[in-house]
């Protein structure tokens, strides 16, 4: 976790290449930019590909997955904050 504020909550996240984040849903808001790296997310049976300078937002409630085609170094921000993410 980077920063949190009573209504978001903003993380820098390293993802290696070929893991993979299973499909998943939660009642976050997610917006995000990737810096660096190339990331597969398939959001509701959409494959997108995400490259470094890309952003995305993604409305709670959303089933999605990911997969890490290279390393890469994303930012999130989460509304309301996940407290699964807190220190």
């Amino acid at each position: 976790t980077l920063v949190h504020g009573e209504k978001t909550l903003m993380g820098q996240f390293q993802i290696r290449r070929g893991a993979v984040i299973p499909v998943h849903s939660h009642p976050h808001e997610q917006t995000g930019i990737m810096l660096s790296g190339k990331l597969r997310f398939t959001v509701e049976g959409e494959v997108i590909d995400i490259e470094s300078g890309d952003s995305w937002c993604l409305p709670g409630g959303v089933e999605h997955s990911a997969e890490a085609l290279e390393d890469c170094v994303v930012i999130e921000v989460f509304s309301p904050v996940r407290e699964d993410y807190l220190p």
